[in-house]
C-alpha cells in the first residue's frame, strides 16, 4: 500500500503530528505504568515481609529453664533460601539467624551495612551487591502464661529482610509489556493513519482536479457532491465557484471591450485613411485641402476621445490600492463645477438645469475619489441628460444626505424630461460602447463609454448608480432618473 504523500503536504504533517502525540502519549503510559505497578508490587512485597516476621514471632518459645528465657524454634521455620534474617531477646542475646548472613554479634541488628532507621520501618540493604528490603520489627512474647499473674512478658527484636529482584522482574516484565503494546500500537496505526487521511481527503483531490481542467476555454466547474458536503470543503468549494464565476465574467468582459475597443479603433481609422486617400486621388484646390484637412483633424480629435475614454475607464477600473492618504472630493463643489462648465451647452439646447443641493456655507459633502474623478463623472452624467433633454425642458439636480441605513450617504439625482429609455435596452446601457440609438449618438460625439467610466467611477468609490427609465407613449417627456450613492469620507 503506498500513498503518493510528499514531506511537506498537510497529510504528512497530520501523520507526523498524530503519531507524535501517541508516542508522546505512549511514553506516558509507560511511565505511568512504571509507578503503578512499583507501588502495587512493593505494596504487596511489604505485605508479604510482615507476614514472614509474624511468622518468626509464631516460632519464638520458652526455653523451659529456670531463668524463663525464650528460644527461636527454627524448625518450624519455612522460609525463602535468600531471606536473611535475624531475632534477638531483650537482653541482647542472639536467638537465631539465617544461614545466609552473618549478621553481627555486637547487637541487634548491629552489622556493617545494617540499617539504623526506627524498629517498624522499612529500610533497604545491601548484601554481596543483591538488595534486599528489610523489616525492624519488636514484638513481645508471654513466657508461662498459666501462672499467677498471667506470664512474663519477653520482648524480642526481628529483622528480617528479602531480595528485591523478583518484585523488580516483575514490574519490568509489566512495563516490557505496556512499552510493547505502545510499540505495536503505534506500528498498526502508523499505515492506518495514512490510509484513512488518503481516503478522508479524497473529496479535496478531486476537487482540485475539477479545478485544474478550468481554463480560458472551459469555464465549465461542477464540484463533486463530496466536497459540497463535507463541512470543512464546502466555504472553499462555494469560493471557488464564486472566483471562477467571477473571472468569466470578467474575462468575457475584457475580451468584449478588446473586440469592442478594436472594432471602433478600426472604423475610426478606416475613416480618417478614407478622407487621406481622397484628398490623395487627384490636385485638388487648397480651400478642399483645407476641408479635408478639417475632416481629418476632426477624425483625430474622435479618435482621440475614444483613447482618452478607454484610458479613463481603464484607470477607473484599477483595484491597485493608492499610496498616501485617501483622495477625497466635494460633492458640492463639483457638481457646480459641472453646471458652469455646461451651461453653455444647456443655453444653446434651451435647456435650464435646476440644483437642489446644499448652500456653499455648510459643511462640504467629501465622498472618497479623486476630484478629477467626480468631475467626470458628474460631467457624464449631466452631459447625457441635456444632450436627450427637448428644447425648453429642464434637467434636475438633487443633493441629499442619507442617515437612515446608519451611516450618511451622499444622495445625487439627476432627472431629465427626454424621451426615456426603452425597457429592452435599459439593462444594457453600462455596458461599453452600448449605443441604444448609434445614428444620434455618432452624431452628439459620444463613444458609448460615458456610462461605463461613471459606473467604474462610482464603484471604485464604494457607491452604487441606478437609472430608471418608464417610458410611455401615451405619457411623453417623462425622462430617465439616475440615482447616485456615494458613502461620506471619513
Amino acid at each position: 500500500m503506498k500513498f503518493p504523500i510528499q514531506p511537506r503536504s498537510i497529510a504528512f504533517r497530520l501523520i507526523v503530528a498524530v503519531l507524535a502525540v501517541e508516542l508522546i502519549s505512549s511514553i506516558l503510559v509507560v511511565v505511568l505504568s512504571f509507578g503503578y505497578e512499583r507501588h502495587i508490587h512493593f505494596r504487596a512485597f511489604d505485605v508479604m515481609l510482615h507476614g514472614r516476621v509474624d511468622s518468626i514471632l509464631g516460632a519464638v518459645q520458652d526455653a523451659e529453664d529456670p531463668g524463663d528465657h525464650v528460644i527461636l524454634n527454627q524448625a518450624d521455620l519455612h522460609l525463602p533460601p535468600d531471606d536473611i534474617y535475624e531475632v534477638w531477646d531483650e537482653n541482647g542475646h542472639l536467638l537465631g539467624r539465617s544461614s545466609n548472613w552473618q549478621g553481627s554479634a555486637n547487637g541487634p541488628g548491629a552489622g556493617p551495612g545494617v540499617p539504623t532507621e526506627p524498629w517498624g520501618d522499612i529500610s533497604k540493604l545491601t548484601i554481596n551487591r543483591q538488595h534486599y528490603r528489610v523489616l525492624r520489627v519488636q514484638g513481645s512474647r508471654t513466657v508461662d502464661p498459666g501462672e499467677q499473674g498471667g506470664g512474663k512478658l519477653r520482648q524480642v527484636k526481628v529483622l528480617y529482610g528479602s531480595p528485591t529482584s523478583h518484585a523488580w522482574h516483575a514490574i519490568r516484565g509489566a512495563v516490557e509489556f505496556y512499552a510493547a503494546g505502545s510499540i505495536l500500537l503505534l506500528v498498526i496505526t502508523g499505515p492506518l493513519i495514512a490510509w484513512l487521511l488518503h481516503r478522508g481527503l479524497l473529496p479535496l483531490r478531486q476537487l482540485a482536479a475539477l479545478a485544474s481542467q478550468v481554463s480560458v476555454d472551459a469555464w465549465q466547474f461542477s464540484p463533486p457532491d463530496s466536497a459540497r458536503t463535507t463541512p470543512e470543503l464546502a466555504p472553499l468549494t462555494h469560493a471557488l465557484e464564486s472566483v471562477l464565476q467571477r473571472l468569466e465574467r470578467s474575462f468575457l468582459q475584457q475580451r468584449a471591450f478588446v473586440s469592442d475597443a478594436a472594432h471602433e479603433l478600426k472604423t475610426a481609422v478606416a475613416v480618417q485613411k478614407s478622407s487621406l486617400q481622397l484628398l490623395a486621388m487627384k490636385r485638388r484646390s487648397l480651400q478642399e485641402y483645407e476641408t479635408g484637412l478639417e475632416t481629418c483633424l476632426a477624425d483625430s480629435l474622435r479618435l482621440e476621445a475614444l483613447v482618452s475614454d478607454m484610458l479613463t475607464l481603464a484607470r477607473a477600473e484599477s483595484a491597485v490600492p493608492t499610496t498616501g492618504p485617501q483622495l477625497c472630493a466635494d460633492l458640492t463643489a463639483c457638481v457646480q463645477q459641472a453646471v458652469t462648465q455646461l451651461e453653455s451647452f444647456a443655453a444653446l439646447r434651451n435647456v435650464k438645469i435646476v440644483v437642489v443641493a446644499p448652500d456653499a456655507g455648510e459643511a462640504p459633502i467629501r465622498i472618497p475619489t479623486a476630484p478629477e474623478d467626480c468631475a467626470r463623472l458628474l460631467s457624464n452624467l449631466l452631459l447625457n441628460a441635456l444632450q436627450h433633454s427637448p428644447h425648453a425642458s429642464a434637467v434636475e439636480l438633487r443633493l441629499t444626505l442619507d442617515s437612515e441605513s446608519g451611516s450618511p450617504v451622499a444622495v445625487l439625482f439627476i432627472q431629465d424630461h427626454g424621451e426615456g429609455i426603452a425597457s429592452n435596452a435599459l439593462p444594457h446601457v453600462f455596458n461599453r460602447f452600448y449605443r441604444s440609438d448609434p445614428s444620434r449618438t455618432r452624431n452628439t460625439g459620444g463613444t458609448g463609454l460615458g456610462l461605463a467610466i461613471s459606473k467604474a467611477i462610482v464603484q471604485k468609490a464604494g457607491g452604487s448608480i441606478h437609472i430608471a427609465s418608464q417610458p410611455d407613449p401615451n405619457l411623453p417627456n417623462q425622462g430617465t432618473t439616475v440615482a447616485v450613492r456615494f458613502p461620506i469620507a471619513q
